[in-house]
Order: structure tokens, then C-alpha cells, then sequence
């Protein structure tokens, strides 16, 4: 995979701090597992981030609760194996490349393989699965040459195509390729002739549908 659509750097930088939402690191894990380019800022962002925290000052003495909640992360975040040294694991794990394998940091949520995956019907041309620990993040399998409502975001969306692909106002996204979105973008994907599109997607807001019948869906499937 050679991907053309990256990770902003300021989700890069979160997921090196350990602050991006738990929905949205699983995404940026399986990113930065094919992507060279994210990897090697994502080490940047390490360095800057430590650089960052020796320059922090002591809070205000009279916030002795939130300093020491603080320390407390601080503390968590120097046990912690550094955010590229956990992807390079991951990629580790792989081994060769199967093409019925999941990437490394989906397992845990929705298993090992696409042969495996249990699909429940949301639309016509459109399955899901939502993680059973974390709701907010979403397996699409959309048939090919579907065009999908236009909508735009409450707050964030991370997408990150897995097979297949899409076209959109932001261009044409292929295997590898991370939508790294905000709520600013309003966009209709449209997924190309051939094959099914299978992208997993964190959210951390409800998206925002234009027509009557995408409203009433999101009601039913909480998107």
C-alpha cells in the first residue's frame, strides 16, 4: 500500500500523547500500520511531545487535586511503551500479508479475519458491525457504485478503507487511505465499480444527514 491520505498531524500528535479518543486510536493504529509516512511523524510528534512535557511548570499550589491527578497521567504515560514502539508490535505480528487478515489493531474488536465477520444489514448496499466495547467504531461494507447520503460531522470522523474504494469532493480514497475528518467537511462518498468498499470508521459525535430518510436511519442505527 502506498496511501495519499494521511492522518492530520494534530490526531498524530494525540495518538502519541495517549489523548485520542480510544474509538479514534484503533483507526489511527490500523493506519499507521500500512503507512510509512504517518509512522515517521508520529516519531516526530514523540519527540515533541517530550520535549513539551519537561518544559511543563508546576500548577498552582492551591489546585493540589488537579496536580496530583495530573501527575497520575504523567505517570501512566512514562510506563507506557511509546506509541510508535506499539504500532511497529503490531506491524510485527502481521508477518507476511494474508490477504484475509485483518490489521493488527482491529482484532481485539471485531476478530482476525474478513471471512469471520458477522454483517447486519443497515440499507440497502450497506452492512456494519459496531464494536462491542466501543460503539462508537463501525465496520461499513458498502456494494459497489453506491452512492451514500450526503452528511457532514457533529465533531470528528476517522475512517480508514480496508478494500475497495470511494470518491468524494476530497478525492478518490483507496485501500490504505485515512478520511481524516472534522466538522467543517460535508461530503457523499461514492464507492467504486468492482468490489465492495470495507472501511472501519470511529466517530465521536452523531453524523449530520441532510435528507428525511438518512434522519430516520441514523435514528435507527444511532450514527
Amino acid at each position: 500500500m502506498n496511501p495519499r491520505h494521511h492522518l492530520d498531524p494534530a490526531t498524530v500528535l494525540a495518538f502519541a500523547t495517549g489523548t485520542l479518543a480510544a474509538e479514534m486510536s484503533v483507526v489511527a493504529a490500523a493506519h499507521l500500520e500500512c503507512c510509512a509516512q504517518c509512522r515517521e511523524q508520529l516519531r516526530s510528534a514523540e519527540r515533541l511531545g517530550g520535549v513539551l512535557l519537561e518544559q511543563q511548570g508546576s500548577p498552582p499550589s492551591e489546585e493540589h487535586r488537579q496536580a496530583a491527578l495530573r501527575e497520575a497521567m504523567l505517570g501512566r504515560l512514562d510506563a507506557a511503551p511509546p506509541a510508535v514502539a506499539r504500532v511497529e508490535v503490531e506491524r510485527s505480528r502481521v508477518g507476511s500479508h494474508d490477504p484475509d487478515q485483518l490489521p493488527s489493531a482491529l482484532a481485539p474488536h471485531f476478530g482476525t479475519s474478513y471471512r469471520s465477520l458477522k454483517w447486519r444489514w443497515m440499507a440497502p448496499g450497506v452492512h456494519c458491525i459496531r464494536a462491542p466495547d466501543l460503539p462508537s467504531l463501525i465496520m461499513l461494507k458498502i456494494a459497489p457504485g453506491k452512492c451514500l447520503p450526503m452528511h457532514s460531522h457533529g465533531n470528528s470522523e476517522l475512517t480508514q478503507i480496508l478494500r475497495g474504494a470511494y470518491d468524494d469532493s476530497l478525492g478518490h480514497f483507496a485501500p490504505g487511505d485515512v478520511a481524516d475528518l472534522d466538522s467543517e467537511v460535508e461530503h457523499q462518498p461514492v464507492t467504486t465499480p468492482g468490489v465492495a468498499c470495507i472501511c472501519v470508521s470511529a466517530l465521536d459525535a452523531p453524523l449530520v444527514f441532510s435528507g428525511w430518510f438518512a434522519r430516520k436511519l441514523q435514528q435507527v442505527f444511532k450514527l
